[in-house]
């Protein structure tokens, strides 16, 4: 237990730790814990094997303490130095009878009593009995006087008995003009508060620019929207115009080619034409220069 001790420390100065779990260490006896331990408020030491609590330091503001699955039989009365003990679990121990637990009624600020699995809950009006040895007990093994199990309300009572409320005196500080700096805790002067319309002024004005991101967003996906629409547009309309001039094109070059060959059907019809025409002259197989000449001669004969 004492390594154990040392181990959770960490370092601090024993008066620095207010709560210590020494849970599942074992040892029969309080070995490490002493009365150097001033703030401490919350102890667990479920589970360690303890047969006495003899020896168990003073403690003056611890509130709760976990004592369950040992093997104390007696020796309450070492819990003396603890008088402001509001949460005590005993349960899985080796209590037998009522007279073990009457070191308890020096605890005025007891409220909750935890001896379930103890021989001493088979006893007769072990309850009421209970109930009546200790007037401020407020809850016995998770039950009031009326059976009554604990309920949320309660929570903040609990949170009490574990050390973790202050008091309403402790509780009422400003802490409006204070800061907290690195080494030191200064106050702020007034001129330099912030004040609340201001804060609101702030907030309203976040709210607004955001708002005002948005909505410039939202136009901006709209304008590149309309530019994709018309860009879309613009390229159809170029290709129209290219299919539109590539077909003006094509049928240009058709009626070219249309009027060379009507050319060339032109020519060839002339040719053969003249062909003919020479045929029908030359049907004779003789030049017209020589029938000519054939002629003159004839008649210059009929003369002689």
């Amino acid at each position: 237990m004492e390594k154990r001790v040392a181990l959770e420390l960490r370092g601090r100065n024993p008066s620095q730790v207010k709560e210590l779990n020494l849970d599942n260490c074992r040892s029969t006896t309080i070995v490490g814990l002493t009365d150097e331990y001033i703030n401490l408020e919350n102890l667990s030491l479920n589970n360690v094997g303890l047969t006495t609590l003899k020896g168990f330091p003073k403690l003056p503001k611890l509130r709760k303490l976990e004592l369950s699955d040992n093997r104390i039989s007696n020796g309450l009365n070492f819990l003396n130095g603890c008088k402001k003990l509001t949460h005590l679990n005993l349960s899985g121990n080796k209590i037998k009878d009522l007279d073990t637990l009457k070191p308890l009624e020096e605890f005025e600020y007891l409220k909750n009593l935890d001896l379930f699995n103890n021989e001493v809950t088979s006893i007769e009006e072990y309850r009421s009995k209970v109930f009546a040895l200790h007037p401020s007990l407020k809850y016995l093994d998770g039950f009031d006087k009326q059976d009554r199990e604990v309920e949320d309300s309660d929570a903040e009572e609990e949170d009490e008995m574990n050390g973790n409320n202050d008091s309403e005196d402790d509780l009422d500080i400003d802490l409006g003009p204070l800061v907290i700096n690195d080494d030191s805790v200064c106050e702020i002067p007034e001129e330099e508060r912030t004040s609340l319309p201001m804060i609101l002024y702030t907030v309203y004005g976040l709210l607004f620019h955001m708002g005002f991101l948005l909505k410039s967003s939202e136009v901006e996906e709209e304008e590149e929207d309309d530019e994709d629409v018309s860009l879309s547009a613009v390229y159809n309309d170029n290709l129209e115009e290219e299919s539109s001039t590539s077909s003006l094109y094509a049928g240009s070059e058709v009626e070219e080619e249309e009027e060379v060959d009507d050319e060339e059907e032109n020519d060839r019809e002339g040719n053969q034409n003249s062909k003919v025409q020479d045929g029908e002259e030359n049907a004779d197989g003789a030049p017209e220069e020589s029938t000519r000449g054939k002629k003159r001669k004839h008649e210059d004969d009929d003369e002689n």
